[in-house]
C-alpha cells in the first residue's frame, strides 16, 4: 500500500504518525515536509474533501495568527490561499492512502486508512 504523509519534523504528533507508518512493512511511504514543499490549494482542497473536512477544520490555530487574521470564519478559498502562502497554518499530519485521507490527531487515526 502507498501512503503519503504531509509531515513537520518539529511536531511530536507528526513524528509519532510517521513512526507508525515506517513500522508498517506493507506501506510504501512518501514523506513530504510541507513547510519546505507546500501542497497547492487544489491538492489541499482534495485532501480535505477526501478526509470529510472543510479547510477551516484543517486550519492550525495553536501557535499561529490564524484567529487574528479571521481565518476560522473566512471562505474556504481564503483559508486555502493562506495555507499555501504560509504552510504553518496547515494542521498536521495529513496522511493519504488509497483507503482515504486522515488528519492524524491523535496519531492512531492513521490506522483507519491502513
Amino acid at each position: 500500500m502507498k501512503a503519503t504523509i504531509w509531515h513537520n519534523p518539529k511536531c511530536g504528533t507528526s513524528r509519532k504518525t510517521l513512526a507508525i507508518l515506517e513500522n508498517m512493512s506493507k506501506v510504501e511511504l512518501t514523506v513530504v515536509e510541507y513547510l519546505k514543499d507546500p501542497p497547492t490549494a487544489q491538492k489541499l482542497a482534495q485532501l480535505y474533501s477526501d478526509a470529510g473536512l472543510t479547510p477551516q477544520e484543517g486550519l492550525r490555530l495553536r501557535g499561529t495568527d490564524a484567529e487574528e487574521r479571521g481565518l476560522p470564519d473566512a471562505s474556504s478559498e481564503a483559508v486555502l490561499a493562506a495555507m499555501v502562502a504560509d504552510p504553518i497554518l496547515i494542521e498536521r499530519p495529513l496522511v493519504e492512502t488509497e483507503r482515504g485521507v486522515r488528519l492524524c490527531r491523535p496519531q492512531d487515526r492513521v490506522l483507519e486508512i491502513l
